[in-house]
């Protein structure tokens, strides 16, 4: 059977995630060798809101904790514009449109995409007639889907064109996000692709203060497509096994293969022995081809599509602030958001790509208006005089920066500073409003929004962990993390007021001081187990009085793998309860 993730870091030099998964590898591996399942954020939140006629599906999603406070605000209102606003379609293809090279005389962009399937879409398998079943009795999800879509999805089966892959695989952002830009899986998975940090670092999508490339919509896109492109060549051009090596690691869909062979049985993908997730992850994505294909056959109207571009790319040549970009583009904050989704503060990365996508109407006058607009007012700046007792970091807490960004820009060789000295200090142009559209008020209404258990204000100490914080407030810490806006891996930092709705009747009141917490944390303890025969998760489980869920957590397991006599596991035992 498969190591775990524990076992492996043990044992690895390097750690490089596969898309959508924290896989473990070596330094000399490639994230093809991948043996760990992919986590991504999927549908399925989607769903369940399209079940229940729910309009703002996802709004409450978590987002990634390096998304400054007031954009996070700005987030949650562009989604509402993503699951609400009908895509207005380009009335011509302008001059100044992003451009492929792919020339074509299809006015329907549906018409393009299938002209591009190649995978098989009539194979006999019963998974693929359950999600083909799904699919066709909500007919609402295909249209909903879409209208998060219609602005990228121009650009994405352009690409896979132009790289003559399948354009099934232009479908995949279903599979993987929901179409949602701003998709954060509780395992660190981001952006429409969904892709982990180290398996994007590996596929050169960087990350920094100011932004991150696996929610840039071209970076990601290339990054994912080219991923799957040499999927595709290690298995021989089978598009099937190499989705779901994307979905599983290629060492996973490797390994069933070798199986199937040493026992004389068929290697197709319908034919190996696969994690769950990726049992139903290939005939998923295969049922979506099946209905775009030929939706009236399933009484489903798909939502007209231009076969123009959405957006176009437009060059700034330095750093802009957002709101700036937008007022000079005629263009509301919201769309300039949803399609640059990939920015973390209130202005794009000073060390670039400069570059914004703008909608294609609005792209001649936001380029004439970049030209004319002067450098040194793009970005506001705070020219900042040191005082008694200031420090970089109590500096960037007051400009809401970091202290980092703070030694770079004035180029700093450490941390220290004299009273007197000056500092340039990057700030936005405009208020947080303009950014957050009344941040403070939004997040009010979230965390006053009526849920099970007591609301509690808990403010983060050092040492705390989700799982400490969940447990004495008798919650899941998933939902502790979404209710934060955060993914159970993110860190907790000291001074970070959390919203708890409290399952535990004895506390009332959570602080920086309580002494609830101090007393539980007391009866806490980290212990290294070592997987004895015949152990398995309930059993460990029930003799140490946790959840199964939660020692997967802890050591990042797959629950549909085996445990290994003599695997070490780390769990967090209250001594009152523990055998």
């Amino acid at each position: 059977m498969l190591p775990n993730r524990l076992l492996t870091c043990l044992l690895s030099a390097a750690l490089i995630a596969g898309c959508a998964s924290e896989r473990s590898l070596s330094s000399a591996d490639d994230p093809l060798d991948s043996t760990h399942v992919a986590v991504a954020r999927g549908d399925g939140n989607f769903k369940e809101a399209v079940i229940k006629d729910q309009v703002h599906a996802s709004q409450d999603d978590p987002l990634d904790d390096a998304i400054a406070p007031e954009l996070k605000a700005q987030a949650r209102t562009a989604r509402s514009k993503l699951n609400t606003a009908n895509i207005e379609q380009p009335a011509t293809l302008a001059d100044n449109a992003f451009e492929n090279g792919t020339k074509t005389e299809n006015t329907d962009l549906w018409q393009r995409l299938r002209d591009g399937f190649a995978l098989d879409h009539e194979v006999d398998q019963p998974r693929l007639e359950q999600q083909l079943a799904w699919f066709a009795s909500h007919p609402r999800y295909i249209e909903r889907v879409m209208e998060r879509g219609g602005r990228y999805f121009h650009y994405i089966v352009s690409e896979t064109e132009r790289r003559g892959l399948p354009t099934e695989l232009a479908l995949l952002p279903i599979v993987e996000s929901a179409f949602d830009p701003f998709a954060y899986s509780h395992g660190r998975a981001a952006g429409l692709w969904q892709f982990v940090p180290a398996t994007g670092k590996y596929f050169g999508l960087t990350q920094s203060w100011w932004h991150d490339d696996r929610r840039d919509v071209i970076a990601a896109t290339d990054a994912a497509l080219t991923y799957l492109e040499r999927l595709s060549k290690r298995f021989d051009g089978d598009f099937t096994l190499a989705l779901a090596a994307y979905n599983s690691g290629g060492g996973t869909v490797s390994s069933a293969i070798r199986r199937n062979q040493n026992a004389d049985k068929p290697t197709d993908f319908w034919s190996l022995k696969l994690p769950r997730e990726t049992r139903h992850y290939v005939p998923k994505l295969l049922a979506l081809a099946k209905i775009f294909a030929d939706p009236q056959a399933y009484g489903i109207d798909l939502p007209a599509l231009a076969n123009e571009p959405y957006f176009a790319v437009v060059e700034t040549g330095s750093q802009l602030d957002l709101a700036k970009a937008a007022e000079l583009a005629a263009t509301d904050i919201d769309e300039m958001y949803l399609l640059n989704p990939s920015f973390n503060r209130w202005a794009t990365n000073p060390d670039g790509p400069h570059r914004l996508l703008v909608p294609v109407a609005s792209a001649e006058r936001f380029r004439k208006a970049l030209k004319t607009y002067p450098v040194n007012q793009r970005v506001s700046w705070q020219n900042y005089r040191v005082r008694s007792g200031d420090s970089l970091s109590t500096i960037a807490q007051r400009f809401e920066t970091t202290a980092p960004v703070i030694r770079k820009l004035n180029k700093l060789n450490g941390d220290t500073i004299r009273i007197g000295q000056r500092l340039m200090i990057p700030s936005a142009t405009g208020d947080s409003e303009t950014y957050a559209l009344s941040a403070a008020q939004r997040l009010e209404q979230k965390q006053s929004r009526p849920r099970d258990g007591d609301k509690v204000s808990y403010h983060v100490r050092s040492g705390d962990t989700f799982w400490d914080i969940a447990r004495e407030h008798r919650v899941k810490v998933r939902e502790l993390a979404a209710w934060n806006s955060m993914a159970p891996g993110d860190p907790l930092i000291p001074g970070k007021k959390l919203v708890i709705w409290s399952q535990n009747a004895e506390t009332t009141v959570a602080s920086s001081g309580s002494s609830a917490s101090a007393r539980i944390k007391a009866l806490v303890r980290k212990i290294g187990y070592s997987v004895r025969k015949g152990d398995s998760l309930a059993a460990i489980a029930g003799r140490f009085s946790v959840n199964i869920s939660d020692i997967a957590g802890w050591n990042d397991l797959n629950t549909e793998h085996y445990l290994q006599p003599g695997q070490s596991l780390v769990l967090y035992v209250d001594i009152r309860n523990s055998p």
